[in-house]
């Protein structure tokens, strides 16, 4: 009897799958269109977006699928005020814009706020669900997702957080484990605090809220698939294990990277971005963290628009010594290569089919 549930039913999922969003480019339409056309729901990641590239994104997927999927945007933050001195942070990455033969970096100043246009954007490109982190919807926000009949789901990474969403009026929840890679979605804790692993977030959460739960965090085969669904989850969110696909927009290196690191070699930084995030450790990271003095990573998105140059740079040279050159990446990144190996080939479709081939996690074809 293949699985079904809530949340499945009502997203038209076969299988329990969702890619997460993969804000930066590791998304493609491609991606989304074949988790999609595979039983499960593809997610653009939306936040870097400009409001045009995200209708282009959301219409490029739509010629590829008639099935739903999802766009993905940050929660809007107050933007902290300008850093007064960022001579140190300019500092600490002037070698790195040298060795990639960047101008010398520039105190980062910020794009005006675009989110209610992304918004709108999204609202227009088609989707089925909007999901958010980082925070809680403003209400006008929550109306308008409602008002154009969407799914809406939010990211906890605490009990609390989840039953703020729930009041808030979300569909469902991501329960954001500590295991997961990429930005961490706190919002009502110290991010210390909510380190909270997945498989003791997602039962708690599920006792909590009368929404479904969907689980991420260091889920990268059907063994973390089948863990989840016992534990009261409805289906999960993996993104790193989607990072290796074929599809996936990320350069060869930043794979390979995935591909060769061990579970041990990852960890949470505020190098990259000026908000905590894991990835896989690099020499950018462990030149920055050990050299630089407290003053020395701005906040976020400060930090974040510093480092962009290298990123962008890093990515075009696949060097995955750089920010983002050996990309955000969950615990325990080592079962990505072990998923892939299982398979000759590594579409998206593939990985999702290849997961859910018990009884317990599910099997049928889309009709």
């Amino acid at each position: 009897m293949p699985l079904k549930n809530e949340l499945m039913r009502r997203l038209k999922m076969i299988h329990p799958v969702i890619q997460a969003p993969l804000a930066g480019g590791g998304d493609t339409p491609e991606l989304v269109a074949a988790v999609g056309e595979a039983g499960g729901l593809g997610f653009i990641g939306g936040a870097y977006l400009t409001p045009q590239q995200i209708l282009e994104a959301a219409r490029a997927v739509r010629t590829r699928t008639a099935r739903p999927f999802g766009i993905s945007l940050f929660a809007p933050q107050p933007v902290p005020d300008a850093p007064k001195d960022p001579r140190r942070a300019l500092e600490c990455v002037a070698p790195f814009y040298a060795e990639l033969e960047l101008p010398p970096p520039q105190a980062p100043a910020l794009a005006a706020d675009s989110f209610g246009e992304q918004l709108a954007a999204a609202l227009d490109g088609g989707a089925s669900v909007f999901s958010f982190t980082f925070g809680i919807l403003p209400a006008t926000a929550i109306e308008a997702v409602k008002a154009r009949g969407m799914f809406l789901v939010g990211t906890a990474t605490t009990v609390d957080e989840a039953v703020a969403l729930e009041k808030a009026g979300v569909d469902a929840v991501v329960t954001q484990g500590a295991e997961a890679g990429g930005h961490r979605g706190s919002f009502a804790a110290e991010f210390e605090a909510a380190m909270v692993g997945t498989i003791s977030l997602v039962p708690q959460v599920v006792d909590a809220v009368r929404i479904p739960v969907i689980a991420s965090g260091g889920i990268m085969d059907g063994r973390g698939i089948a863990a989840a669904l016992a534990l009261g989850a409805q289906a999960v969110q993996m993104g790193t294990a989607f990072l290796v696909c074929d599809e996936s927009g990320v350069p060869d290196a930043y794979k390979e990277a995935i591909l060769r690191a061990r579970e041990h070699e990852t960890r949470l930084t505020r190098v990259f971005s000026g908000r905590p995030a894991r990835g896989i450790v690099n020499r950018f990271m462990t030149e920055v963290e050990r050299n630089a003095a407290p003053d020395a990573v701005l906040p976020f998105p400060f930090q974040n628009a510093l480092t962009r140059p290298l990123r962008s740079a890093a990515a075009r040279g696949g060097r995955a010594e750089f920010p983002d050159g050996a990309p955000p990446a969950g615990r325990p990144v080592h079962l990505a290569a072990r998923a892939r190996d299982r398979r000759s080939h590594s579409p998206a479709g593939g990985m999702i089919t290849s997961s859910c081939v018990t009884p317990t996690v599910c099997k049928e074809k889309p009709a």
